[in-house]
């Protein structure tokens, strides 16, 4: 067993294989409809979100876990004396990172070291099992910490939502546009920049245009794609995945290409039938 345990949350979308392969701790955030709580990924299931947004025509409200489910969550492993690194959802989406801080703070000093990704989903899965690789071959907690903080910069994350009714009941864009987009069957396709959400395409007709042009945006960037270990996500859209899973791997020639699918709070602002890819580019000067 590593004397460093990797610590992430319920929005990493962490596959049950691999928490298990690297003994990576989930600490689940809350999905809230109404009067009733639940938490991601233990009590509810995305197929369960969907019916019920469908029978009540509203998004429920998503919630981070409190420094005290943070304490609760790494305590039995600093008992153990094993340190951590806990790797948040982006800060700019939550307020997650700085409540594992707060939590952080009661334990001996650096004995849990909490980091920003700057991602969601499959790219905090992605980091996250590349540091409990490192653990695993012997790196220490600053090795991983120093990796963690350059990979995260170099990180692309970009995926198409299939319909605009989740961005407007989230407020994400007006009752027009969704009538509109809705009318011309628009597909957003969405990327992720420094923390933050935008818009990087409006794709009109099959989604299928659109993930092309996703894939596309990829392979014509100048910077390679790591090899290593490629991601993609989907909510409900297994068929969309496996056809980018297979685009990926004959244009790369990947090692690993994972397809996961995507929890309750990521699945409750993006809707059913979303697919998205996650990779590293390699760092300047590699080969």
């Amino acid at each position: 067993m590593s004397t460093l345990k990797i610590f992430t949350d319920s929005t990493s979308d962490m596959p049950q294989n691999w928490k298990e392969e690297y003994d990576i701790g989930i600490v689940p955030l809350y999905v809230v409809f109404k009067d009733a709580t639940y938490r991601d990924g233990v009590d509810i299931t995305p197929e369960e979100v969907y019916r019920k947004v469908a029978a009540a025509g509203a998004l429920p409200k998503t919630a981070a876990p409190s420094p005290a489910d943070f304490i609760a969550a790494f305590a039995p492993a600093i008992e153990e004396g094993r340190d951590i690194v806990y790797l948040s959802l982006s800060s700019a989406l939550s307020s997650t990172y700085q409540n594992a801080r707060l939590a952080a703070e009661e334990f001996p000093s650096g004995r849990v070291r909490v980091i920003d990704s700057g991602s969601l989903c499959g790219g905090i899965a992605l980091l996250a099992v590349k540091a409990a690789r490192a653990a695993r071959d012997g790196r220490s907690t600053d090795e991983v910490v120093a990796m963690l903080e350059r990979d995260r910069s170099l990180l692309s994350t970009e995926f198409v939502v299939d319909t605009l009714d989740y961005l407007h009941m989230g407020g994400r864009c007006s009752g027009m546009q969704n009538f509109i987009g809705s009318l011309l069957k628009i597909r957003p396709v969405l990327r992720l920049v420094e923390g933050s959400i935008i818009p990087v395409g409006k794709i009109r007709g099959k989604k299928e245009k659109a993930v092309e042009q996703m894939l596309n945006h990829a392979l014509s960037d100048p910077a390679p794609i790591d090899t290593d270990l490629l991601i993609v996500a989907n909510t409900l859209a297994k068929e969309d995945a496996r056809h980018l899973h297979d685009a990926l791997k004959s244009a790369t020639g990947a090692k690993e290409i994972a397809i996961i699918e995507a929890g309750c709070v990521i699945g409750s602002h993006c809707g059913p039938h979303t697919v998205g890819m996650m990779y590293l580019r390699r760092p300047e000067g590699s080969a």
